[in-house]
């Protein structure tokens, strides 16, 4: 399986998630009380291309980082 599509969502959720300066602990916390079932290695392995990302949990992202989908999505 290719996992590249992967790997670039990954590095769009790292890069945006830097740009507001959250530490992946901070970012995996407000996850979780989003209802995201998200721990900091999970959230890790997501920035590297390691774990698929739900669709709920694209959905959390978006709002806590305050981006479009076009930004974590090429």
């Amino acid at each position: 399986m290719d996992y590249s599509y992967d790997f670039v969502v990954g590095q769009r959720i790292r890069t945006a998630r830097e740009a507001c300066g959250l530490t992946q602990e901070q970012l995996a916390a407000r996850l979780q009380t989003c209802g995201c079932d998200v721990t900091r290695s999970a959230l890790a392995k997501m920035e590297v291309g390691q774990r698929h990302i739900y669709a709920i949990e694209l959905r959390a992202l978006r709002q806590i980082l305050n981006v479009p989908y076009e930004t974590l999505l090429p």
